[in-house]
């Protein structure tokens, strides 16, 4: 029986989503603990009386209406596997009224340009196909549970984001946006498997699977070539796409019209909510190159808005030269699921030296079709204004996307150092000197080991990350001195991370507060009025909005969070770091490339530390 049943185990893979019902629940912490890791964290932002007086308002809190709170919110998660699941996509994402599009999508250039695809024109249609194929690869695989369960260590980790990157779609609401989403594995039912296709403000669909297989990517090459050749010959479309960049309630009042126009109108729109994804065929030509992928990142973001659906959960970007971007509307996912199906792609164009190496045969599919919506001069003077309010915003926009090329992680784990955290102390050190203060930070780390858990902040400017900044600038202090505090720095910054990762952060803790006392009509309690609690970044205050986009040649970026504030976003790879840094023009304070090329020099600092303190 034993030789039986391993023989069973042994042919049995695991499936994508086997252990979703097996995950921890999100704890809710201890609220000292969550109280006191605050009171350490807001110290860098104030002088001692301030820091006095918030001190005895987190006391009185922790004493009185926190305690009330906290116990409320430990009933709420005996019934939910997630207490802050849906709090938390309402409050960061659903409720905002900002546009959304500009502000908190997030996107990233393809890396091709590094090996098989450099720039070249004429190439978009023949990549596209290719690239579109092996995504399209990965759907299936994830309809068939058989993509790999991601692991941390040995812990399992929550996988449930990844059904949000096919046939997903942000609504927007009058008050308060939804999210849906049509992805089903095959054991669950029927999927959507059309694609939408955006070129010169006209929207086209077409489907993916053809009498049962999967259309290859000569067939993707033919419904692409016949779509580009007709919007090419004739008059654009009125780029209806752009209405997405809109102010949320605005966009929701101009859809609820759009509708009422004709009814037809409805059922084009779902068609494009529940397609897989969107195919955006960019007239634009980025330049980049593997150490300056500026232009690339820029255009993926903030690029044309007729031929980005802002709300759907990716976009898949092909500009004219062959470059290639994402953008992805953040809500339904975090960027690690992304780049997980980003890098399988990757991996598999770069197996076949970006070639297809199959059948050439193309079937008799059907054309595409046309999503012709009914437009009157209302709404076609609406995408008029939209696209002027939209290219006036992104244009204050100042993004840099470099390579520092010096070293990597190989070199900062040989040093026995974090490369994460590496970065993250060059950040604070290269905001130091650039405005000669400390500027507090949100990390993204993620708490993916428990149920349908997304992210915790990670709030990296520390007592221990300052008090080494000012060793650095102090030209009295000896490299022993340094190095003692910037170990201290490391190992702070190491164990939040940990902390954050295991459901031991404090900020969502504080968030879920905050929402029991406004669901039950109480009044704001003072901890959250008090001054340092935003002069500390909470309540989407921090000035540095940073994440790790991981290890590969994979990298992604956000804008900044605050008007004064910057976007730093980074993948580590062996020889090189990759950092995207965003800020606004119109602040005169803040400058991103003076930020970036500071942090380039900070890495040079700090290696060149532990090299002087080896002599």
């Amino acid at each position: 029986i034993c030789i039986m049943e391993k023989q069973v185990l042994e042919s049995s893979e695991e499936r994508t989503f086997q252990y979703q019902d097996s995950l921890p629940s999100l704890p809710v912490p201890p609220l000292e603990e969550s109280l006191s890791k605050y009171l350490d964290a807001v110290k860098p932002f104030l002088n001692q009386e301030e820091y006095q007086r918030t001190e005895d308002i987190v006391k009185k809190f922790e004493n009185g209406i926190g305690k009330e709170l906290h116990q409320k919110l430990l009933e709420r998660a005996k019934t939910r596997r997630n207490w802050l699941e849906d709090w938390w996509l309402n409050v960061a994402y659903l409720d905002l009224r900002i546009a959304t599009q500009i502000h908190c999508n997030m996107g990233g250039p393809g890396p091709f340009i590094e090996h098989c695809w450099p720039a070249k024109e004429g190439t978009q249609i023949e990549r596209a196909s290719i690239n579109l194929w092996h995504t399209l690869k990965f759907w299936d695989l994830l309809r068939a549970e058989k993509v790999a369960i991601e692991r941390s260590r040995d812990d399992v980790l929550d996988m449930n984001q990844f059904r949000m990157l096919f046939c997903t779609c942000k609504i927007p609401g009058v008050t308060r946006d939804s999210i849906s989403s049509y992805f089903k594995t095959e054991t669950e039912g029927e999927c959507p498997s059309h694609l939408i296709v955006l070129c010169r403000g006209r929207v086209f669909a077409f489907d993916t699977i053809h009498e049962g297989n999967m259309v290859t990517p000569p067939e993707i090459f033919r419904q692409l070539t016949y779509i580009q050749k007709r919007c090419h010959s004739e008059p654009d479309g009125p780029g209806l796409a752009a209405l997405t960049s809109n102010e949320r309630t605005k966009w929701a009042e101009l859809r609820e019209y759009l509708i009422d126009l004709d009814p037809k109108n409805l059922t084009l729109l779902e068609k494009i909510q529940r397609s897989l994804f969107v195919v955006c065929l960019d007239d634009s030509s980025p330049h980049a190159t593997p150490e300056d992928y500026t232009e690339v990142t820029r255009l993926g973001l903030t690029g044309d808005p007729t031929v980005r659906w802002g709300d759907k959960s990716y976009n898949s970007i092909f500009f004219s030269n062959g470059t290639c971007s994402a953008f992805c509307d953040h809500s339904p996912f975090d960027a690690m699921a992304l780049i997980s199906m980003l890098a399988y792609a990757e991996k598999k164009i770069l197996e076949n030296e970006g070639k297809w190496k199959g059948s050439d045969k193309v079937r008799d599919i059907p054309w595409p079709e046309e999503l012709v919506f009914t437009v009157d001069q209302k709404i076609i003077s609406e995408i008029g204004r939209t696209k002027e309010l939209y290219y006036e915003k992104v244009s204050d926009l100042q993004l840099v996307n470099y390579a520092f090329t010096s070293f990597g992680k190989a070199l900062i784990r040989k040093k026995k150092l974090h490369p994460d955290t590496f970065v993250q102390l060059a950040l604070q050190l290269g905001y130091y000197k650039c405005h000669g203060r400390p500027g507090c930070c949100y990390e993204t780390a993620m708490t993916r080991r428990f149920y349908h858990g997304r992210t915790e902040t990670v709030r990296s400017c520390t007592m221990e990350a300052v008090e080494w900044c000012k060793s650095m600038l102090d030209p009295s202090s000896s490299t022993y001195e340094r190095l003692q505090l910037m170990h201290k720095a490391f190992a702070k910054h190491n164990k939040m991370r940990k902390d954050c990762e295991n459901g031991k952060g404090f900020d969502r803790h504080l968030l879920g507060l905050l929402l029991i006392a406004q669901e039950q009509g109480l009044p704001v309690p003072e901890l959250y009025v008090d001054n340092a609690f935003t002069a500390s970044g909470g309540g989407g205050n921090f000035v540095l909005s940073t994440s790790l986009t991981g290890y590969t040649r994979l990298s992604g970026s956000a804008l900044p969070m605050v008007q004064h504030g910057y976007g730093f976003f980074y993948s580590i790879r062996d020889d090189r770091i990759l950092v995207a840094c965003s800020s606004w023009k119109s602040c005169p304070e803040t400058d991103a490339e003076v930020l970036c090329r500071t942090v380039f020099q900070c890495f040079q600092d700090m290696l060149q530390l532990t090299v002087a303190a080896q002599l």
